[in-house]
């Protein structure tokens, strides 16, 4: 048997049929009241039969007023119970977990989303981002104590819902990722300083979570490995951070790293597959599972990094919006094409310019196909990507977004 295609056992007692972990990826798909609908079922049953043991959905918002893009997914109560419960059914067939992952973007929701966005504190984005982002306004304490309601509320709704799972969204510059960060956090309060109190937010998260779920529920954290910036989150703190989940009984930890600024997640690093190095000194320290997310692109490669123990899981996310039957094609042995279309508009000065933006509306174009029973279409051509970008956001939209 491949290494990929063995089971893995979470400490909770939940067993994961395989090691193939669909990582998020943004569908925005919803209606304009930001409810779920047909395509969510469709797209999501094509993943479950598609093979993975885990799939993750694109980011669900658990603030109706604090919006990442155009499509998201709200979940603050049960108005839309029927919908998720039919969305969860589709997607946990063939043994497949289906977690939920819960944001709020802080300061990382565009203009044309919010005309006052909230963060930790009211650090702006870098000067090239503010034309497209308003400055934020720091959040008081007790606007923080019901962000931490929302969270475990929505949770307990995914639950209630059928969803097999959450993952708290601490990365890519969102709202728990600002706490994290002490540029972005200079709060001079309980949650700001120190990286005990930076991570407080977090912590009461999690925690309230748990309270909400039960102690039998999947709870998994994207975080970065990094946000790649001298004055960000670093490496040494996100070890600490991941130190802390997993002695509170963090179910599981995704790799990521980057935000809009520095957008790794998007860009990766020098290294074939992303983050790995950190995943290595991670898995050093700590006892809980750990997924790498970005870069595999062999089977060969799949099976190197569980063999040595560098990862526990196999994170992919683009070549699912291709291919979404790519885990079942590597375990039934074929030398399956592990792709990423690199987009271009022919112009090298405007390519330069539209940064992995583009290649995020892309690639929801691709998830919208497949939520529609459609042929995925493999080009690089960035022009209507783009002009999409551009209608929607207008023309300060160009900048890194969320994978």
């Amino acid at each position: 048997m491949m290494r990929v295609a063995e089971p893995l056992k979470l400490a909770n007692g939940v067993e994961l049929k395989n090691r193939f972990f669909k990582s998020a990826m943004s569908e925005t798909m919803a209606s304009s009241m930001n409810q779920p609908n047909e395509k969510h079922i469709r797209l999501y049953h094509e993943w479950a039969k598609g093979g993975a043991g885990v799939v993750v959905t694109g980011n669900v918002m658990v603030d109706r007023n604090a919006l990442g893009e155009p499509g998201n997914v709200v979940i603050e109560d049960e108005r839309d119970i029927g919908m998720l419960r039919e969305w969860a059914r589709k997607g946990t067939e063939n043994g497949t977990q289906l977690w939920m992952q819960l944001n709020h973007p802080g300061k990382q929701s565009p203009k044309s989303m919010s005309k006052k966005p909230v963060a930790p504190s009211a650090v702006p984005l870098g000067d090239k981002f503010r034309g497209a982002f308003n400055p934020p306004r720091a959040l008081t304490v007790e606007e923080i104590k019901q962000l931490v309601q929302k969270f475990a509320n929505t949770a307990r709704l995914a639950r209630k819902a059928g969803f097999t799972g959450v993952q708290i969204h601490g990365a890519h510059g969102y709202l728990v990722n600002q706490f994290l960060s002490p540029h972005d956090n200079q709060r001079e309060d309980e949650y700001g300083g120190r990286l005990e109190n930076r991570m407080k937010f977090l912590v009461e998260i999690y925690e309230e979570m748990r309270y909400a779920v039960g102690a039998d529920y999947p709870i998994a954290l994207k975080l970065n490995s990094s946000d790649f910036s001298r004055v960000g989150f670093t490496e040494e703190e996100s070890i600490q951070v991941v130190e802390k989940m997993a002695s509170l009984g963090l179910d599981l930890i995704e790799i990521s790293g980057g935000n809009y600024e520095q957008p790794k997640m998007s860009t990766g690093t020098d290294s074939e597959v992303f983050f790995l190095d950190y995943a290595r000194k991670l898995k050093e320290e700590v006892d809980i599972p750990v997924v790498v997310t970005g870069g595999f692109r062999s089977p060969e490669s799949m099976e190197s990094a569980l063999e040595k123990n560098h990862t526990d899981m196999i994170g992919i996310a683009r070549p699912l919006a291709l291919e979404p039957h790519l885990p079942k094609e590597i375990m039934a042995g074929s030398n399956a094409e592990i792709t990423t279309q690199h987009l271009t508009t022919g112009v090298k000065a405007l390519d330069a310019n539209i940064g992995p933006a583009v290649g995020n509306v892309y690639y929801a174009m691709q998830l919208k196909r497949i939520a529609e029973g459609k042929a995925t279409q493999r080009h690089t051509n960035a022009w209507r990507p783009l002009l999409h970008l551009i209608a929607t956001h207008g023309p300060h939209a160009l900048k890194p977004k969320r994978r």
